[in-house]
């Protein structure tokens, strides 16, 4: 695998997430917070849970090298899988750009050299992982498309036609 798969992984992602919070832009207050069965109850849970989990992958992989993209005071703050970000889907709708444009600018500074490259933390277990810094990438993107999946059926479950998984239009533009 080399570094341009991730630059259009990161493409995508974004690209996606873009289409996704439009639909998501539409919901209701009440919609945005509808709880459902699945372990995460909400869109807005959702929602919350992606964008930590990104941050926190984010962070992690400043232990391969300084990458510019991650100095920003942005990455001083610490975010706990507990915590509920977004009390409205206007502050998430705002703050996911920044984190998106983050990891895509992040994807651009990421060489051939870098992927074997060991990447050391802790898990949200507080078990100490190590992993190959590409297969950690390949995590995060799976990760995102996973709870987008979620997210999609929730959408559904409200009645509201969505389709946002579609590759083609977005890295061929």
């Amino acid at each position: 695998m080399t570094s341009d798969v991730f630059t259009l992984l990161a493409k995508y992602n974004r690209g996606v997430n873009e289409k996704m919070n439009g639909y998501i832009q539409s919901l209701s207050d009440g919609e945005w917070n509808q709880e459902f069965q699945g372990y995460f109850s909400s869109v807005r849970s959702l929602c919350s849970h992606l964008y930590i989990s990104d941050f926190n992958w984010l962070k992690r992989f400043g232990g391969v090298k300084a990458f510019s993209a991650l100095k920003d005071p942005l990455f001083e703050k610490t975010f706990n899988f507990t915590d509920s970000l977004f009390s409205n889907k206007e502050e998430y709708l705002s703050k996911r750009p920044e984190l998106d444009g983050k990891l895509t600018a992040l994807a651009g500074e990421i060489t051939d050299g870098d992927l074997s490259k060991i990447v050391k933390y802790s898990n949200y277990r507080g078990e100490v992982i190590e992993k190959k810094f590409e297969m950690l990438l390949i995590q995060m993107f799976n990760h995102e498309t996973h709870h987008r999946g979620m997210i999609s059926l929730y959408l559904e479950f409200l009645g509201r036609e969505n389709d946002f998984s579609a590759v083609m239009p977005i890295v061929c533009e």
